[in-house]
């Protein structure tokens, strides 16, 4: 693979450059330039096995490519690069399942925080449990609550650690529509009143269509294309693009 070409002088909030990861002799992602902009909702969508949960887990860093570069704010990452805790604290992840400790919702919201040294964070716990609808709930065990309320959960104690970025890895796939309707409101609320820029990887197209300012297509660990999401869903350049919006692609 050619040299990337990053430089620390880019607008958009994450930039890759010929960034790939590989498990052994295989090879899950190989990208060969992408960029996210600063406070918009950027969908990925592809076929299971296309590699979107790993990109996300580059973009979170929880692993480093295996070769190019991952530009975060203007900052280059490269394979041996050490990434300051401090940057990575400005992102979280919502992961599909989430995973809840026991102790109530309260104590669930509160740990991040806690984990960061914050003892006295009251009233973001409580804001954050407000804009997510459940402050009637605040003392109940997490571990007695319905798959959408857990979702809720999760998505609070991410939104009460203020991040510039917030990764949502197939948020509703398992819920039921009125949940689905309910976490995609305050994903938006979330973009428009905190302008954090939210990265959604799902397989719906039609929820990245609904929420969505940019999509992208993920086949194979390849970006087929990328586009406004009214052009993207509608008149895509790409025949791979077109079959898989319209539900036409086996996998």
């Amino acid at each position: 693979m050619t040299p990337a070409n990053c430089t620390p002088d880019s607008e958009p909030v994450y930039r890759l450059d010929s960034l790939s990861k590989t498990y052994g002799q295989r090879v899950v992602l190989d990208i060969d330039a992408l960029e996210i902009q600063k406070g918009e909702i950027f969908a990925v969508v592809g076929p299971s096995g296309s590699g979107k949960s790993t990109l996300l887990r580059l973009l979170n860093f929880l692993e480093p490519p295996s070769g190019g570069c991952l530009e975060f704010d203007g900052v280059v990452f490269r394979p041996e690069t050490e990434i300051p805790l401090a940057l990575k604290r400005r992102v979280t992840m919502v992961f599909q399942r989430p995973l809840l400790f026991n102790g109530s919702v309260w104590d669930n919201v509160a740990l991040g925080l806690r984990l960061r040294g914050q003892r006295d964070a009251s009233r973001q716990i409580q804001e954050a449990l407000d804009e997510v609808g459940l402050s009637h709930l605040i003392r109940q065990p997490a571990r007695t609550l319905s798959g959408g309320e857990a979702q809720r959960v999760a998505l609070a104690r991410a939104i009460v650690l203020q991040p510039d970025v917030l990764l949502l890895d197939e948020p509703t796939a398992n819920l039921d529509p009125s949940n689905v309707g309910l976490i995609e409101s305050i994903v938006r609320r979330i973009n428009e009143q905190q302008k954090t820029t939210l990265v959604l990887v799902t397989h719906n197209v039609f929820q990245a269509r609904r929420l969505a300012t940019r999509a992208a297509f993920l086949l194979d660990g390849k970006v087929i294309e990328v586009g406004e999401t009214e052009r993207f869903f509608t008149a895509p350049a790409d025949p791979r693009t077109g079959a898989f919006v319209r539900g036409e692609m086996v996998y």
